[in-house]
């Protein structure tokens, strides 16, 4: 089945019982055993549950794995990724990541011993530089976040296995309606279910696919002995989300073309980053590995902090808020939101500037979306 028709129907196959077209959610904690340890496939909740193998088969089946583990939040599956290090291990991330991974790998994972490196993995040289013989996990979001760099997967996927290192693509910006990282090579995909695969603000979750069987067992244990799981509603919503991820994507990328074009058309707008651009210095890279290039766009307004300040002040339907990937359009500001617990000199390094305003496009109406940013942005400049 093609991809549309594959969101609609995984994890969704009707209840053998009843036949219901809407499997029932299993709330139950606890599973009635015919006997000491002779269970009928489950046991206990935390262990495992048929609602959340349901989204865990689902997400396998479009991630193109051979298992997954779905976790609480992304940061739960985050914390998972590290559990498969030791100390002494080490660590190569991209450098233009989610504030709170960075925040994780340096204040939680380092402190046990883990050598954390960041680079720019989007560029060829730097990422030979950084994952050397001693690397023994590679982590990279594509497209990235905030500033939509692009890592080409199947470079960077082959420099770790060169090495005997895991690699891992966070692929929340993109999910699997645009890229499909482990045909690339990578040997984990990583995903705020929060963000596009439910797709409507209403659920946190985190999930984790593989293709190799034999990171099964450690990550399955990891996950119940740590117990971080999401609860069965909540595996519910991402599983109602998947069936409309193709809609929501095409309008996800139509609009958010639409915004990035108007924005670059406005001479006091500084710079807009969005990988369909062809002068994007990734844009090959994503025109090759991605079959669209997201509802993401990062723009630059006049007069840094106090613009930003009074763009939010004016904008009504981008709706101020963290987060991303829902139906309804919103807008941050990195340098104090999500990535404000990475240090200032850091975020200037990076590129992150006071002015950067990172943009969530919606499916609303494209032109309500043109006209709330352009009251904003003239509202920036006479900041």
């Amino acid at each position: 089945m093609r991809k549309p028709t594959r969101y609609v129907h995984a994890g969704s196959e009707p209840d053998p019982e009843t036949g219901a077209v809407v499997p029932p959610i299993h709330l139950s904690t606890t599973f009635a055993q015919d006997g000491p340890g002779e269970d009928r496939g489950f046991e206990y909740s935390r262990t495992d549950n048929p609602t959340r193998s349901r989204l865990e088969d689902a997400l396998a089946e479009l991630e193109g794995g051979v298992d997954a583990a779905a976790y609480a939040s992304g940061m739960a599956a985050c914390t998972a990724l590290g559990h498969l290090l030791e100390a002494g291990d080490r660590l190569v991330c991209e450098e233009d990541c989610y504030g709170g991974t960075r925040r994780y790998l340096t204040k939680n994972l380092a402190p046990f011993g883990v050598e954390v490196e960041f680079a720019d993995l989007a560029d060829p040289k730097a990422a030979r530089q950084a994952i050397t013989d001693d690397t023994d996990l590679v982590v990279a979001e594509t497209p990235t976040n905030p500033l939509l760099k692009i890592v080409d997967i199947e470079r960077v996927t082959e420099q770790a296995d060169r090495v005997g290192a895991v690699s891992v693509i966070d692929n929340t910006f993109a999910s699997p309606h645009l890229q499909s990282p482990l045909e690339l090579g990578a040997d984990i995909v990583w995903h705020s279910a929060t963000k596009y695969l439910g797709g409507h603000s209403d659920v946190v979750g985190g999930a984790l696919v593989w293709d190799d069987e034999s990171l099964s067992e450690q990550i399955h244990f990891d996950q119940n002995s740590m117990g971080p799981v999401p609860s069965p509603f909540d595996c519910y919503q991402v599983l109602r989300g998947l069936k409309t991820l193709g809609v929501r994507m095409d309008r996800h990328c139509e609009n958010a073309r639409a915004v990035a074009e108007h924005l670059r058309e406005r001479d006091d707008v500084d710079r807009v980053l969005w990988p369909g651009f062809e002068d994007h210095p990734n844009h090959d890279v994503a025109a090759d590995q991605m079959d669209g290039y997201g509802g993401m766009v990062s723009f630059e307004v006049p007069n840094g902090f106090d613009g930003a300040q009074a763009f939010f002040e004016l904008v009504e339907v981008f709706h101020c808020a963290e987060s991303l990937g829902a139906v309804e359009s919103l807008a941050n500001h990195p340098a104090e939101m999500t990535h404000a617990s990475v240090p200032a000199d850091v975020r200037r390094e990076l590129g992150i500037t006071d002015g950067l305003i990172r943009l969530s496009v919606g499916i609303e109406s494209i032109d309500d979306l043109l006209e709330d940013l352009d009251r904003a942005i003239d509202a920036a400049g006479r900041a």
